[in-house]
């Protein structure tokens, strides 16, 4: 069984970013993290360890990013140390549940599906 610390983010599509930031900011009293990283794609609101990452949509109700995601919620991601993300690699291996790796430049991710096909994210800080 994997052992996760908690939920990192919830990737949101808004429909403008910069509203967006300034309601939760103002209004949930979140902070904008890691302004200077990914061009500023997502917005990273925080409090705490939890994170909101705020992804535009385009004006064809698609979100800038990921590609191939709908609006909405993109995905649940997960926190775990070093030792837990290599854990779950081997894990989710040995359940034959496939994913993929991305390396975010501060954190490393793993994406793969739930059985109703929800994307699910375990990140790392721990590089």
């Amino acid at each position: 069984m994997l052992k996760m610390e908690g939920i990192d983010h919830i990737a949101l599509a808004v429909k403008d970013q910069a509203t967006s930031i300034r309601w939760y900011r103002e209004v949930l009293g979140l902070e904008r993290r890691h302004e200077e990283v990914w061009g500023g794609v997502p917005a990273i609101m925080a409090a705490g360890t939890t994170s909101l990452a705020l992804f535009p949509r385009r004006t064809d109700g698609e979100t800038a990013l990921p590609p191939g995601e709908k609006p909405g919620m993109l995905h649940i991601a997960f926190r775990v140390d070093r030792t837990g993300f290599e854990q779950a690699q081997a894990e989710l291996r040995q359940r034959g549940i496939d994913f993929t790796f991305e390396d975010h430049d501060i954190v490393r991710s793993i994406y793969f599906r739930d059985p109703d096909g929800y994307r699910l994210e375990i990140t790392t800080y721990d590089l």
